[in-house]
C-alpha cells in the first residue's frame, strides 16, 4: 500500500516529486519496506532513470534513496540494484563531492552483500575507476575509496579474482602514500588504506609490489612519528591507525624477500612508546605491538591477528611464513634497556602472557650472553606464579623458556630450584599436554651440583 503509493508519487512527475523521493528515502530505511520497494514491478527501472536524469536535485535525491537500499542485509535486495552498477561508476567523476561520495558508499555497501554484484563490477572496470578516485584532492572521496576497497578486498574471492587486479594497478602505492601521510592527508583515508592494505598482506602469499614499494621502511617511519607525537597531542582515533599499520608490517616482515628490511632499533621505543600512552584506553593494542616485536626478534611467528572479519574469512589465510633468525632486533631490546618494560606486559591478558613468553624464548635461544641478561632481571620468580596458570599454552611456552634457560645457564637450574620451582614443575606431571616437558626439566633440577647435564630431548 503505502511504498506503492510512493512509488506511484515518484513516477507521476509532478512537481512535488523532489517531496515524493525525500518521503521514499525516509521510507526506505525500513528493511521490510527496502525487501516490498525492489519487489514492485519497474521499481528500481524508475529509480534509476531519476538517478540518469539532467535535474541534479532529482538526481541527488535518487542517489540517496539507492544509498538506502543498499544498506539492506539481504542480497536480494542488493541483486535488484545491478542495473544501476554502471551508472554508479560513471558517476564517481560526478558534478558534487556529495554526489561522488553518494555512489562510493552505495558501491560498498553492495559489494558486501552480494556476489553477484562484485562479479558485474570486475568487468565494468570498477578498480581502474577507483585507482582514478584515489588520486583526488578530496578527503571524502579518499575515504569513501577505501571503504569500497576495503569491502572488495574481505570478499571470499578476493585472493584470485581482485587483489591480483589491484596490485597491477596504481592503488598499491596510493594506499601506501595515504597511509603514510594520515596526519596530514586525513585519519579516515588513512586508516581506511591501512585495513586494505592488512587484506592484501594477510591473503596474498608473496607481496613483491608492496615491498618494492618501499613498504617497509615507510610503514616503520610511520609508527616513529606516530610514536614521537603520540606524548604531546594524540589525535583522536589514532589507535585505529595504529593497529592496521602494526600488522601490516608484522605480516611483511613475516615474508620471504624482506630480510634485512626495516632494522631500526628506534622502531623498538616505539612500540614500547606507544603501548605506554595507549594501552589503558585502548589494551588490544597489547597484542598488536608484541606480535610486531615477535616477528622481529626470532623465527617463531604466531600466526595472523584478525580483526572484523566475516566468519568464513579464517579459512582463506594462508599460512605463516617464517622470518630469517636475525639477532638484530634481540640485542637492540637489551641494549636499550627495554626488558623492564617487557615484562610488565606479563600478566595484561592471556595472549599477552603468551607473546611475551615467546619474544622471551627469542631473546634465550640467542644464546648465553642473553640468557644472563634475562636472568639479572630477575626473571625466574616472574616466571613461578606463570606455571600456575589455568592455560596449558602459556605454561607450555613458560616451560620452553626455562629450557633454554637451563641450557645456556645450568646455574638457573639450581636458582630455579631454591626458589620451589621443582613444586611448580610437579603440578604437570599428569598433565597430557605438558607432562613430557615438565619431566625433562624436573630431571634437569633434580641433579645434584657438578653432575652432566640431563638431557632435554622432550624439546627438541
Amino acid at each position: 500500500g503505502q511504498v506503492l503509493e510512493l512509488l506511484r508519487a515518484v513516477r507521476r512527475g509532478s512537481e512535488d516529486r523532489k517531496r515524493s523521493l525525500g518521503r521514499l528515502r525516509w521510507a526506505l530505511q525500513n528493511e521490510d519496506t527496502q525487501q516490498k520497494f525492489v519487489r514492485l514491478d519497474g521499481s528500481i527501472r524508475t529509480l534509476t532513470g531519476l538517478f540518469t536524469s539532467s535535474q541534479a536535485e532529482l538526481q541527488l535525491e535518487a542517489a540517496h534513496c539507492l544509498h538506502e537500499l543498499s544498506h539492506s542485509s539481504v542480497p536480494a535486495v542488493a541483486e535488484a540494484c545491478l542495473p544501476v552498477t554502471s551508472y554508479l561508476l560513471t558517476y564517481l567523476s560526478g558534478h558534487s563531492l556529495e554526489f561522488t561520495e553518494l555512489c562510493l558508499y552505495t558501491l560498498g555497501n553492495l559489494v558486501v552483500e552480494s556476489e553477484a554484484v562484485r562479479k558485474q563490477l570486475l568487468p565494468q572496470g570498477i578498480i581502474p575507476v577507483l585507482a582514478s578516485c584515489i588520486q583526488s584532492p578530496h578527503e571524502v572521496v579518499l575515504e569513501g575509496v577505501g571503504y569500497v576497497l576495503s569491502q572488495l578486498l574481505q570478499a571470499k574471492e578476493a585472493p584470485t579474482e581482485i587483489i591480483p587486479l589491484v596490485l597491477d594497478s596504481v592503488l598499491p602505492q596510493h594506499m601506501l602514500r595515504l597511509v603514510c601521510s594520515g596526519l596530514q592527508a586525513g585519519m579516515g583515508p588513512a586508516v581506511e588504506c591501512a585495513w586494505c592494505l592488512h587484506y592484501i598482506i594477510c591473503r596474498h602469499k608473496e607481496n613483491a609490489v608492496l615491498l618494492a614499494l618501499g613498504a617497509v621502511p615507510a610503514l616503520t617511519s610511520l609508527l616513529l612519528d606516530l610514536a614521537s607525537q603520540i606524548p604531546q597531542d594524540a589525535p583522536e582515533g589514532l589507535e585505529l591507525l595504529v593497529c592496521p599499520v602494526l600488522r601490516c608490517l608484522s605480516n611483511l616482515l613475516a615474508q620471504p624477500g624482506c630480510q634485512g628490511q626495516g632494522q631500526d632499533g628506534r622502531l623498538l621505543v616505539a612500540l614500547f612508546l606507544i603501548l605506554e600512552c595507549l594501552l589503558q584506553q585502548h589494551p588490544f593494542l597489547v597484542q598488536e605491538c608484541l606480535w610486531l616485536l615477535n616477528n622481529l626478534t626470532g623465527e617463531r611467528p604466531t600466526g595472523w591477528w584478525h580483526c572484523w572479519h566475516p566468519p568464513w574469512f579464517y579459512s582463506h589465510v594462508p599460512s605463516l611464513p617464517t622470518p630469517a633468525d636475525d639477532p638484530f632486533f634481540c640485542s637492540a631490546l637489551l641494549a636499550l634497556d627495554l626488558l623492564p618494560a617487557l615484562l610488565q606486559l606479563l600478566t595484561c591478558s592471556h595472549t599477552a602472557t603468551v607473546l611475551v613468553l615467546t619474544v622471551l624464548c627469542n631473546i634465550a635461544e640467542k644464546g648465553l650472553p642473553q640468557c644472563q641478561q634475562l636472568l639479572q632481571q630477575p626473571l625466574l620468580p616472574q616466571l613461578l606464579p606463570l606455571l600456575s596458570l589455568p592455560h596449558p599454552e602459556a605454561v607450555g611456552q613458560c616451560l620452553e623458556l626455562l629450557h633454554l634457560l637451563f641450557l645456556h645457564c645450568p646455574q638457573a637450574a639450581a636458582d630455579f630450584t631454591r626458589q620451589g620451582g621443582h613444586q611448580a614443575l610437579e603440578q604437570h606431571q599428569s598433565s597430557p599436554e605438558l607432562q613430557e616437558r615438565a619431566q625433562a626439566l624436573l630431571d634437569v633440577v633434580r641433579q645434584p651440583p657438578g653432575a652432566p647435564s640431563a638431557t632435554l630431548a622432550a624439546f627438541s
